[in-house]
């Protein structure tokens, strides 16, 4: 899945949702990536995309993000 801005989506990047509101992806099918916490053979079957937990309702899984949707705010390794 890709954002917005063309980046691609990637474990542990933190997202801004419709301008509103936060999330971190803690899955994203795509690159088959995982964190500890939602490992695959929990969340595999969803096929592809991302999850997001989101500061509005927990998990969410989105399918795509290509839209005006998402914007990348920032990756995991950076300070």
């Amino acid at each position: 899945m890709k954002y917005s801005d063309g980046n691609e989506a990637k474990l542990g990047d933190y997202v801004a949702i419709s301008g509103t509101y936060r999330g971190v992806v803690v899955a994203c099918m795509d690159r088959d990536e995982y964190d500890e916490e939602h490992p695959r053979e929990q969340w595999s079957y969803l096929g592809k995309g991302i999850l997001v937990n989101t500061d509005f309702g927990g998990l969410v899984h989105y399918e795509d993000g290509s839209d005006d949707h998402f914007a990348l705010v920032s990756r995991a390794n950076e300070a």
